[in-house]
């Protein structure tokens, strides 16, 4: 099936290339705002903290690396599983390739609206940056 892996169950990915540096990009990623509009409000990313959003999503910091990436378990307050999401920069210049990954969804329906979700929180992302669509 579109999207099953052999060790991660069903994944998804969403990515663009923004024109802005790297440091920017991070920095807003990292920022209060920014923590807000891709994982939600309430959230931190210390390595080790675990974290409970404004909508009740849950879940654990895996990994946090300045300017490179950020790992994390997801659990929705409706869902009975957690999943692994990335958020990753790729920096060249004064252009950042921005990816959201999302692995360990329950099945094809569950990937099919986690990548509406990481396109919708891209568009977000991305608007917040003032970039162009």
């Amino acid at each position: 099936m579109i999207g099953q892996t052999k060790d991660a169950g069903f994944q998804i990915g969403v990515s663009k290339t923004v024109p802005h540096p790297p440091d920017e990009v991070w920095g807003f990623l990292t920022s209060p705002a920014g923590i807000a509009l891709w994982l939600g409000a309430g959230a931190t990313l210390e390595k080790g903290d675990t974290y409970r959003t404004a909508d009740g999503t849950t879940g654990e910091i895996r990994s946090h690396r300045e300017l490179d990436r950020v790992r994390l378990t997801w659990r929705p307050a409706d869902w009975d599983h957690d999943t692994t999401v990335q958020l990753a920069i790729v920096g060249k210049g004064d252009r950042t390739q921005l990816r959201f990954h999302q692995e360990w969804l329950a099945d094809a329906d569950e990937r099919a609206r986690q990548r509406d979700h990481w396109r919708s929180t891209m568009t977000a992302v991305t608007t917040a940056l003032g970039t162009e669509q």
